[in-house]
């Protein structure tokens, strides 16, 4: 089932939030001191273009340096990431096929706010993907 919801995602949104990471992510390792934030932005890019069977947590480590850097992360790159979401995901709600897309579309938007401190992890084993 996985399988199938990510075929369907990628062809219908996955693809073009995909390519909004990596824009973010190559102006942002243009930017030289933003380069931090551009890794984050393709680490979740590809998150994005595949995200069932996969989830996020937070990343035990992380402090006070991740919530400052997500607060530089909203004001270059994260709220246009997150207006991308919630727009795909409206969009995907309004046929029934389209909603537990458009649920994933939802579930996107606080990662695409606040990167930093977050890991991606296999839903079944919990572990790092």
């Amino acid at each position: 089932m996985r399988t199938l919801l990510n075929i369907i995602w990628l062809v219908l949104s996955g693809f073009w939030m995909f390519l909004g990471y990596m824009l973010a992510g190559v102006v942002l390792c243009i930017l030289i001191l933003t380069i931090p934030w551009g890794i984050a932005s393709f680490r979740i890019g590809l998150y994005a273009l595949w995200p069932f069977g996969r989830t996020i947590v937070d990343k035990p480590t992380s402090g006070v340096g991740s919530f400052l850097g997500n607060v530089v992360w909203v004001v270059l790159a994260g709220w246009w990431l997150a207006i991308g979401h919630i727009i795909t995901g409206i969009a995907l709600c309004i046929t029934i096929i389209g909603i537990p897309l458009g649920i994933a579309s939802f579930k996107l938007v606080p990662i695409s706010l606040m990167p930093l401190g977050k890991v991606i992890v296999d839903s079944r084993t919990l572990q790092p993907v």
